[in-house]
């Protein structure tokens, strides 16, 4: 099975374009998978039957893992799956007859418009370091891209002139994202006092480098943000998609269209936005609770 499993992903990554890091996501579900099925010694895929799947499923939950991630997992089951009975590597396809769980969508951890200004105005613009990091801060606000599309985003997608990025998205999609003044300033004075240092004489068609000249990496990305919510006294739980998720919310608090920021975000399905009009509900109860004298 570990063979097909790695058809099956190269198929994902050459005939669907999907992201490396989702490629690498699907196998660690379908490895787990694979993993409970050989406990179970089922030796073949002709045994799988739909509560083999529902019992790994059960099993995941026994183990804690969170419904969002059981749920994905079961979409990589079925993708799986589906792609063996296309294949006629398979006759029939087990996972059709499972239902997918349903489950509460958590709504996100998000910050004030006035703990975004604090973490905003944290990173020491004297040295090239502080300008570096204030231009990743303020793109990220800026424009809600996911880390993963921040961490390749090249120069040459960046036009400070006009004022938009081109972003490469999930599924290797391409969308185009408005850039505001403060974060085309701040990426300015990066790349006209601190990015040559960056580079040490190396060509790198990457805006956002490390200390080695090289594409600042995800891990990167994540340490700068909880070091400078540190700084800021903020003790929200700081997760790497926090400033994404403030994005949206603060676009849709003030009066954006759900349309309009689904296309910023690069959502393919609307109902992936909505979630960020639940944070508004909840902020409306908040100070519904606090101020009406009838609460």
């Amino acid at each position: 099975m570990k063979e097909l499993i790695s058809t099956f992903l190269d198929y994902l990554s050459v005939e669907r374009g999907l992201s490396n890091n989702t490629i690498i996501s699907y196998r660690d579900d379908l490895d787990s998978y694979t993993d409970f099925l050989q406990s179970c010694r089922i030796d073949a895929l002709s045994k799988i039957s739909k509560n083999d799947i529902i019992n790994f499923m059960m099993h995941q939950k026994e183990k804690g893992i969170s419904p969002n991630s059981i749920a994905r997992r079961l979409a990589a089951i079925r993708m799986f799956h589906r792609f063996l009975a296309r294949e006629r590597i398979v006759k029939q396809d087990p996972s059709n007859l499972v239902d997918t769980p349903r489950l509460w969508k958590k709504i996100p951890d998000t910050l004030s418009l006035n703990e975004v200004d604090v973490l905003l105005g944290q990173p020491d613009i004297r040295n090239k370091q502080g300008l570096r990091d204030k231009a990743i801060l303020e793109t990220l606000y800026a424009t809600g891209m996911r880390v993963s599309e921040a961490v390749n985003l090249k120069t040459s997608n960046v036009n400070l002139d006009v004022g938009f990025l081109r972003c490469i998205g999930k599924g290797n999609k391409e969308r185009v994202i408005p850039i505001g003044k403060k974060a085309i300033a701040s990426i300015n004075k990066y790349l006209e006092q601190a990015r040559q240092e960056f580079a040490k004489k190396q060509e790198s068609e990457y805006l956002f480098l490390s200390r080695f000249g090289k594409k600042i990496s995800r891990q990167s990305f994540w340490k700068i943000i909880r070091k400078y919510a540190s700084k800021a006294g903020i003790n929200k739980p700081m997760r790497p998609h926090i400033l994404r998720h403030s994005f949206a919310t603060h676009l849709l608090e003030h009066g954006a269209d759900l349309r309009s920021v689904q296309e910023m975000l690069g959502h393919s399905n609307i109902s992936t936005t909505q979630i960020y009009t639940h944070i508004n509900k909840d902020r409306l109860k908040s100070i519904h609770r606090m101020f009406h004298p009838r609460p």
